[in-house]
């Protein structure tokens, strides 16, 4: 009886759990030395990665079951099925051999499974293909994988023949639909963080599933704070919160409002200087020489440094550029699931481009590659600057470009031209500017520094610090350049992959402020976070002016303790100079020592005050993005 063999399910599920688990055992091979993964962490991280495998499993299962329910008996025996079925099998086994190329491609460069970033991959396909196909020798992969899969299906091809017979036609339909049973099930209640089963976050990373994750990472854009994350009572968040964002210069605009809105009174004669924020595409600050890198890659950045503001202890909020941005312009902790710059509905927030539009400025949103890219056109327009994009240069603007936009040269070309048009009208102007060169492929242009380009970041690194030697050079010849501050700030850390569950070390990141005729150079070793950088820059600037921001203006001692705030797109983490607490879905809380010199963290108990200056911060920017508390219109 045909109905006594291994059928097509069975063979599609030993497969995939097969390549699943080979996929588990090349990452696991990959993770650096010292990760912490003990033989008792091991088993239990194979037996999560086991079950998430089979939850995966049971929704990659349902089309298979679907199609044997509906063949008639006398089409699966045809021996035109017969290879219609052998080159589908062919095609799921070509699917899986892809998806182990990906997941080793993006493991190796973020150190982690599919999530945001991959979901990214699948919306822009543009930006993404080029990137592949700029950075990747596609041809020998995919014939690689083609070989692969024709050469796994024909040596299952016999077990294909006779498991193709069997069918769920007839008395066995029952049995056919109930493997939408183990779907269901999972559906209702298997969440992604079920994978959290350590402290240790590359065994995290193992034990899930990168398929699950990429879907996952899509459905959940956006996490309710008050339903997964531990919460304490909104008036008690609020209270504390309004004593944390309370410093000497300020004051509550409405006290008895849900508003934060505070008055900031200038120290001083209002400077109103023009303002250009470079912000650089993942620039570490391990890479800078002036933090102890020996490989000479930033030798202007180095010089400018020792000539500008100097902050040593600046931590970006994420692991992405959109996260980096919304924390520059916005001043506000990051929220869990993705970047407010993706959300849809996230205009008319009291931004940086806002204030100084109150001002007279001409603030502008100036990007090396089309702003379409991460939604980035629609929240800078959105929250008051214009926008000057990859679509507006022209032909004898762009010396060299890759995929994702002008090289870094090319860009700042533009941002002397746009700031000298401002200039021409008499206006003061901000530019906040995001670069694209330091990023894979790594292509610039030959001849400029000692690395050949399309060799990796060290390339990258050098040509971004040589591009803004030249930014300086050439705007220094301009009429506006002695009233200008350059501020010179990363998005974020070129890695974040660590053993800890936010390793506090890939979030750190340098700033500059540089202004010859009106900053001192100095060092500023307080801890700094990147919601932080709008209210300092505009209180070095003496500025008087409305604020909904979070952030504050570190330069001044209001008797606040430092802190800063790091996140990944579901754990939240809140840093002091030597604690760091870090919240997750589920109610998850965990409590480190931390050494911020070495990244070593001790786990310790949950401190209550600890828990609730994190949430003041957290779940009260969450009250106020969710109840439009921090917006104009």
């Amino acid at each position: 009886m045909p109905q006594r063999r291994p059928g097509l399910i069975t063979l599609v599920s030993i497969t995939f759990i097969a390549v699943s688990t080979a996929i588990r055992l090349m990452l696991l091979a990959m993770t650096p030395k010292g990760a912490g993964l003990g033989a008792a962490l091991l088993l239990k991280t194979a037996a999560m990665g086991l079950f998430f495998d089979l939850v995966t499993l049971s929704y990659a299962l349902l089309p298979v079951a679907l199609y044997l329910i509906l063949v008639p008996r006398r089409v699966a025996g045809h021996r035109a099925h017969v290879w219609l079925l052998r080159l589908l099998f062919a095609t799921y086994l070509g699917v899986l051999v892809f998806d182990a190329c990906s997941e080793y491609l993006f493991f190796d460069e973020f150190g982690t499974r599919f999530n945001f970033i991959a979901v990214d991959y699948l919306v822009y396909t543009q930006e993404v293909i080029g990137n592949i196909k700029e950075s990747y020798p596609l041809a020998p992969i995919f014939s690689g994988i083609a070989i692969a899969a024709l050469s796994g299906a024909w040596l299952l091809r016999k077990y294909l023949d006779r498991g193709i017979q069997v069918t769920f036609a007839g008395p066995y339909r029952r049995v056919g639909a109930l493997l939408i049973v183990p779907a269901l099930l999972s559906y209702s209640l298997v969440h992604v963080s079920l994978s959290s089963i350590s402290y240790n976050n590359f065994a995290n990373e193992l034990a899930g599933n990168g398929i699950y994750n990429l879907f996952a990472a899509f459905i959940n854009n956006e996490l309710s704070f008050t339903r997964f994350y531990r919460t304490k009572p909104q008036d008690q968040v609020n209270s504390r919160l309004r004593t944390l964002v309370a410093e000497r210069n300020n004051s509550f605009v409405n006290p008895s409002s849900e508003r934060f809105t505070r008055a900031i009174r200038g120290e001083g004669p209002e400077k109103r200087l023009n303002l250009v924020v470079v912000v650089e595409e993942s620039l570490s600050a391990e890479y800078l020489g002036s933090f102890g890198n020996k490989d000479n890659l930033t030798p202007n950045l180095d010089r400018l440094a020792s000539q500008s503001l100097f902050f040593t202890n600046l931590y970006a909020t994420g692991t992405r550029t959109v996260r980096g941005l919304e924390a520059l312009t916005l001043s506000i902790p990051p929220l869990p699931g993705t970047s407010i710059v993706k959300r849809p509905n996230n205009s008319g927030f009291r931004s940086w481009g806002e204030v100084l539009n109150a001002k007279g400025y001409e603030s502008k949103y100036i990007y090396a590659g089309h702003g379409y890219f991460d939604n980035m056109n629609a929240f800078f327009s959105g929250n008051g600057y214009s926008i000057v994009d990859r679509a507006d240069f022209a032909k004898d603007e762009v010396t060299f470009s890759n995929i994702w936009g002008v090289c870094d040269e090319d860009l700042f070309r533009k941002v002397i031209k746009e700031g000298s048009k401002s200039y021409a009208k008499g206006k003061p102007f901000f530019s906040m500017v995001m670069t694209t060169s330091n990023h894979r492929p790594f292509t610039y242009p030959t001849g400029r520094i000692d690395i050949a380009p399309k060799t990796g970041r060290k390339g990258g690194v050098k040509y971004a610090d040589y591009a803004i030697g030249r930014l300086i050079a050439e705007a220094s010849s301009q009429p506006w350049f002695k009233d200008t501050v350059f501020v010179i700030v990363a998005d974020h850390c070129a890695g974040s992959a660590g053993k800890t569950d936010i390793p506090v070390k890939k979030y750190e990141i340098p700033m500059l402020v540089y202004s010859p005729a009106h900053v001192k150079p100095g060092r500023v070793e307080k801890m700094t976070s990147q919601i932080d950088v709008a209210p300092t820059v505009l209180g070095m600037m003496n500025m008087s002016y409305k604020s909904d921001f979070l952030g504050r203006d570190v330069l001044k001692d209001s008797g606040q303790e430092p802190r800063a705030f790091i996140s990944t797109y579901q754990k939240l983490g809140y840093l002091t100079e030597d604690q760091l607490l870090v919240l997750g879905p589920q109610q998850y809380a965990a409590q480190y020592q931390v050494d911020r010199k070495t990244g070593e963290a001790k786990k310790e108990p949950v401190s209550d005050k600890f828990l609730g200056d994190m949430l003041a911060y957290y779940q009260g920017g969450d009250y106020l993005y969710q109840h439009r508390l921090n917006r104009l219109r």
